[in-house]
């Protein structure tokens, strides 16, 4: 049986039950390498003419469920889990971009994401022009013969105004590029490749698992890009590879389907840089994943309930939250954010800087942790933590002010939530 909800896709997507055992509960293969059956298998195995386990480097059967059900919540048709969120950033570029090429990516980023993009892709060589989303022409202004990507977050953090999926996806197929979105902070609630995305990536670390025990990442191939209809912009897919014994990655994989960028990402970048996905932390994160349409519903109740309550209050001068936005800001949340606006929000205190700094300080139920998605309520002053290694200009940009406090809004009750609340305002 098959289905499109994403409460039955999180529990049996991609696995029914062990073989061996009958386990109905994913097992953990906590295992390095796998027996070949004998050396021709091992051969077809490495020359791409059959897929299986050859280390766990490269695949596990653990986290291949993971992929598979990541890939079924997003209607995608293969997934690559890896090391952490920021790997999952950085090899959806590298699986497309060298040296020489450029993406163009929205302003409104995660700072660590910001970094990445300014600073390290440009000392590979790989340049990173920043458009402001407000107006989606700005990626096709920014676009030249060497862009091979256009990047984005669903709903980025900290600014939370949710981005033009569609506007510049379509912009993309005019011009023969590929949309990669974060989704990290909007699963269940937006589903960016039926908005055009050709790409999503995760911090699996976030909301997919939802514990805040294991740290992890995902890229999702949607399946839907013509790689090899735009040849000439995407050489690394459409020339011989001299790093797989001169595979060209969209002919090899067709006997398989639409998978060239999600192979070509397992069997170049991942085997060569190696940020692997743990087994044991795949393991933890499948069974966060099975709760996670409920915890979203909870998630978004309690965080337009917080932000209601924040709005109302006299030491609150602003709060940025979806569900207080108006104008085109709304109107795109509305447009794709399905089932609640997400659990991230933000607010400017009267008293600035130290007043946000009392407030953290004074909290009890809320941790203060450098993270988002947790079950958990947390909360974090960016411009000394997250966003710090920003300029205060890149920061400002970003929207990071000197007095701005980010809440990420847990499933507890929310009378104790508006509580903690309540006794840390009065102490700001």
């Amino acid at each position: 049986m098959t289905s499109t909800k994403p409460e039955t896709i999180v529990l049996h997507a991609g696995y029914r039950a062990d073989p061996t055992t009958g386990s109905v509960a994913v097992p953990l293969y906590q295992t390095t390498s796998y027996q070949f059956r004998d050396t021709q298998h091992a051969a077809d195995l490495f020359a791409l003419k059959e897929l299986g386990n050859i280390y766990t480097r490269l695949m596990n059967p653990t986290n291949d469920v993971l992929e598979q059900r990541v890939a079924a919540l997003d209607g995608g048709v293969a997934a690559v889990a890896l090391g952490s969120g920021q790997a999952a950033s950085t090899f959806a570029i590298l699986n497309i971009a060298q040296a020489g090429d450029n993406i163009v990516s929205s302003t409104d980023l995660y700072g660590g994401t910001w970094n990445l993009f300014a600073n390290t892709f440009k000392q590979m060589g790989i340049e990173v022009r920043f458009a402001d989303p407000s107006d989606p022409e700005n990626f096709r202004r920014l676009t030249d013969d060497k862009t091979r990507a256009f990047y984005a977050e669903t709903l980025p953090n900290p600014k939370l105004q949710v981005f033009p999926i569609r506007d510049v996806a379509n912009i993309g197929d005019e011009l023969g590029i590929p949309l990669i979105v974060d989704n990290t902070a909007a699963p269940v609630i937006c589903k960016p490749i039926d908005h055009g995305a050709s790409i999503v990536m995760y911090s699996t670390t976030k909301f997919i698992a939802g514990h805040g025990t294991s740290v992890g990442g995902i890229v999702v191939d949607s399946g839907k890009f013509d790689w090899e209809k735009h040849a000439k912009r995407f050489p690394l897919l459409n020339e011989p590879d001299p790093s797989y014994h001169g595979a060209v990655w969209t002919q090899a994989v067709k006997p398989i389907g639409p998978v060239a960028y999600a192979i070509k990402l397992r069997c170049t970048i991942l085997r060569d840089i190696g940020a692997a996905a743990s087994p044991f932390n795949s393991f933890q994160t499948i069974q966060g994943m099975e709760t996670l349409p409920l915890r979203m519903e909870r998630h978004c109740e309690n965080a337009n309930k917080v932000a209601d309550f924040l709005a109302a209050h006299p030491k609150v001068t602003k709060v940025i939250h979806p569900s207080k936005q108006d104008g085109e800001s709304r109107r795109r949340a509305d447009t794709y954010l399905k089932g609640g606006y997400g659990s991230l929000m933000g607010f400017e205190l009267a008293g600035g800087k130290d007043a946000g700094e009392k407030f953290i300080n004074a909290l009890e139920l809320f941790y203060h942790v450098a993270n988002i998605g947790d079950t958990r309520s947390l909360a974090i002053h960016p411009a000394t933590t997250t966003h710090s290694q920003l300029s205060e200009e890149d920061r400002k940009s970003s929207g990071v002010t000197d007095g701005y406090v980010r809440l990420s809004i847990g499933i507890e009750h929310i009378d104790d939530i508006l509580a903690d609340l309540t006794q840390a305002l009065d102490k700001a």
